[in-house]
């Protein structure tokens, strides 16, 4: 019996679509496909390449709202919030149509030899692995730099999203791009390990969990390929002694809040210096219990169900599990009785180093709020963590947070009295278990080139 996939809709369980799910005889002649169009796509300037990424960026602008309710049904986005995310994909389209003949100009350096210099040439078909929670800015924003350097992609997005991979082919084909540029492959994760050692794959790119991350790392280093990685996050936002404290509710909320927490650089852990823990714990309390569950269709919600029932009764566990650990639950911690993978608007205070919510990374609507004694202290705490995706510092001594976020916190980005947004003209990415290599801005675009040397004697 053949094998499929079924997208089902977190507000109410629902299913949304059934998909077949491809094994290799479906997925090699689409690789094959990939490859023989890279062969001809390669070949074309920047300009002809940014003629189609133009006409993207238009399509997305015109599609915002169909492609928005599309998430909302799939993953639960709030429609407000998914248009948001369209427009900025149609940002990172026409960022990379205008800059990357610049990005990618050839560098010259002055040696002994008549001429020498430094050109960026496409590898190939590159293998995209991409999750559910940002289901078109993910693809979009890794497909705009890798296919204007030359490159060509197959993407295996997440299961639960199988209908916006669908609806992203549909968009390149709809673009004007030649076939096979970008191609979607339905297909689970069991068929990972081969596609990655298949010859015509010169790369792999994966947004996901820490454990996900290890397996295509293994994968990729086995077969000797390159591969990026942007994994998990647990990201410190500290909160100074002469903090703004409305403004650092605020960001910290935000950031915590957005996609229903469901963000790899969303704030994860508040870290607050005691002498103004009492009011900033407050206010976040407060604000926390302003963000009510709603229909993700509904343009007056800004926070719907989690993406997955799985997902949110793990998610649960771990509020439980810190709970028994001694951290005090201020607010929400309990699955409403209905349907849907629906979890309330959560405060954890009191959490301290060796508590589930201290270490794991919280992927959902639950805030952990951790005292520090001084700005030392909280430093440390920021930097006690296996992960390094984003962190943020709020202090109205500006260019000592300046200071502090240039060379102590340990982070891929970090913000000064703001919260961390992935932005097209600024490299995204992070350390230690959080992955590496870089995504977006001139970076971005230069992970997946051959950076060759050219030598005229």
């Amino acid at each position: 019996m053949k094998r499929s996939i079924q997208t089902i809709n977190p507000a109410n369980e629902a299913v949304e679509n059934e998909f077949p799910d491809w094994d290799m005889g479906e997925i090699l002649p689409v690789i094959d496909a990939a490859d023989h169009a890279y062969l001809r796509w390669r070949h074309l300037e920047f300009n002809e390449r940014a003629v189609f990424f133009t006409k993207m960026a238009q399509i997305l602008r015109e599609r915002r709202a169909e492609y928005a309710q599309l998430m909302a049904r799939e993953m639960g986005k709030p429609v407000t919030q998914g248009e948001v995310e369209i427009e900025k994909c149609a940002w990172v389209c026409d960022h990379y149509a205008q800059q990357t003949a610049t990005y990618l100009a050839d560098r010259y350096i002055e040696t002994e030899n008549s001429e020498s210099f430094v050109t960026f040439k496409p590898l190939g078909v590159i293998y995209m692995i991409m999750p559910w929670n940002f289901p078109f800015w993910q693809v979009i924003r890794g497909a705009a730099p890798t296919i204007m350097a030359g490159n060509t992609i197959v993407l295996k997005h997440a299961s639960n999203v199988f209908g916006c991979a669908v609806a992203i082919e549909k968009l390149f084909k709809d673009s004007g791009f030649p076939g096979n540029v970008f191609s979607t492959l339905q297909t689970g994760s069991r068929t990972s390990a081969e596609i990655i050692a298949h010859p015509k794959i010169r790369a792999v790119t994966l947004t996901g969990s820490e454990q996900a991350g290890q397996q295509v790392a293994a994968e990729a280093g086995r077969n000797l390929k390159k591969s990026v990685l942007e994994l998990g996050g647990s990201d410190p936002y500290i909160i100074l002694e002469d903090a703004d404290i409305d403004l650092a509710v605020a960001s910290c909320g935000a950031s915590r809040m957005l996609n229903g927490g469901q963000v790899c650089v969303a704030a994860k852990r508040f870290i607050v210096v005691e002498s103004v823990q009492e009011e900033f714990e407050y206010k976040v309390l407060e604000l926390m219990k302003s963000y009510i569950m709603g229909d993700p269709l509904d343009t007056a919600t800004n926070f719907g169900p989690m993406a997955k029932v799985k997902l949110r009764d793990e998610l649960h566990q771990q509020v439980l599990q810190s709970v028994a650990q001694g951290a005090v639950l201020k607010l929400g911690g309990e699955i409403p009785d209905k349907p849907g993978a629906w979890y309330p608007s959560t405060v954890l205070t009191r959490v301290k180093k060796g508590m589930v919510a201290f270490s794991e990374e919280l992927f959902g609507p639950v805030a952990t709020i951790i005292t520090a004694k001084d700005e030392a202290d909280a430093i440390a705490i920021a930097n006690d963590t296996e992960f390094g995706l984003g962190g943020a510092i709020f202090t109205r001594d500006v260019e000592k947070g300046r200071k502090l976020a240039r060379d102590v916190i340990d982070t891929g980005t970090c913000v000064v009295n703001g919260f961390v947004k992935s932005d097209p003209r600024l490299p995204f990415g992070g350390i230690k278990k959080s992955g590496y290599g870089r995504e977006i801005g001139e970076f971005g675009i230069h992970e997946f080139v051959n950076i060759k040397t050219v030598v005229v004697s």
